[in-house]
């Protein structure tokens, strides 16, 4: 098992939580998209990679960036999955809705020239709850996907 964060700190965390829990977990504090890169020119190989990055943008004004940030990510992350690998995938911007963040996904998948089966879908809590009017209030938006074999 493996945990990557930027953070030194949180990865300081991580250690300390899988020691308590009997865990092995090798952590790396490093740029995630950096890493896939150089994960994706080892040629390593998941059978389950979960994505949850911070939100990629604050702003309106920035979701294109955000995009080409969340496109990068799922694209390196589709070409280390196994035969029938798992990809979770989360994304926790209000500025980004459920329907451009799986469209995002999808482009990904075709660029990686994957074919993706979706297994769950999840939000947030119920002690989060998402006011109908009040697009800002569904943040939290995420799937479960698996590598549908063919390709």
């Amino acid at each position: 098992m493996q945990a990557v964060e930027i953070s030194a700190e949180c990865i300081e965390l991580v250690r300390r939580n899988a020691q308590r829990n009997n865990l092995n977990v090798e952590t790396y504090a490093a740029n995630v998209f950096d890493l896939l890169k150089d994960l994706e020119r080892q040629q390593a190989r998941y059978d389950l990679i979960i994505l949850d990055p911070p939100s990629f943008t604050k702003s309106k004004g920035k979701l294109g960036d955000a995009m080409r940030g969340y496109k990068e990510i799922h694209l390196r992350a589709l070409k280390l999955l196994n035969t029938d690998g798992l990809l979770a995938t989360f994304c926790c911007s209000h500025h980004v809705t459920s329907e451009i963040f799986k469209e995002v996904i999808n482009e990904a998948a075709v660029d990686a020239k994957k074919t993706l089966r979706q297994l769950e879908y999840y939000s947030q809590g119920a002690d989060h709850p998402i006011v109908t009017t009040i697009p800002e209030t569904e943040y939290l938006k995420g799937w479960l996907f698996e590598l549908a074999p063919g390709r």
